[in-house]
């Protein structure tokens, strides 16, 4: 066992994350504490993935015979958002396994760094058994853009 300390999450800029996504934040976002609650950036995750997963032609959520679950998922806070902001969530591909991919993502407010970072892992499955599958080859393909 080592004595060193954990390495600390540090923000990062949008110029490490190849792919933007604006999202708007709502009303119902903020808590009680006057800012975005924790777990909106994990829907914000999540939506920025499979959008842009749609958007390249690689997800049909009503026909893709094989589709992404989400399996693990990680967030580092380091600055607060609070509605009406609109804020750009970054992303990027970690790893791509034989059935599982690790997309790294970042939000971003007004600020130069991000206002917290994370990670999202999908394990690809038969959309009609739920069996494990290989990652299809043109998400592969599409995904390696982003690695």
């Amino acid at each position: 066992m080592s004595n060193k300390p954990p390495i600390r999450p540090e923000p990062e800029p949008r110029s490490a994350y190849p792919v933007l996504r604006s999202i708007p934040t709502r009303w119902m976002d903020n808590d009680a504490y006057g800012h975005v609650n924790n777990v909106v950036y994990y829907s914000w995750f999540d939506t920025a993935v499979n959008a842009w997963l749609i958007e390249k032609g690689v997800l049909d959520i009503q026909s893709s015979p094989t589709v992404g679950l989400v399996v693990e998922t990680h967030c580092n806070y380091f600055a607060p958002l609070a509605f009406p902001q609109t804020v750009q969530v970054g992303l990027r591909v970690a790893h791509i396994g034989a059935s599982s991919v690790r997309y790294e993502l970042a939000v971003f407010g007004e600020g130069a760094l991000c206002a917290a970072k994370g990670h999202f892992v999908h394990v690809y499955v038969d959309a009609r058994t739920h069996r494990p599958a290989a990652v299809p080859s043109s998400l592969k393909t599409l995904l390696e853009t982003l690695v």
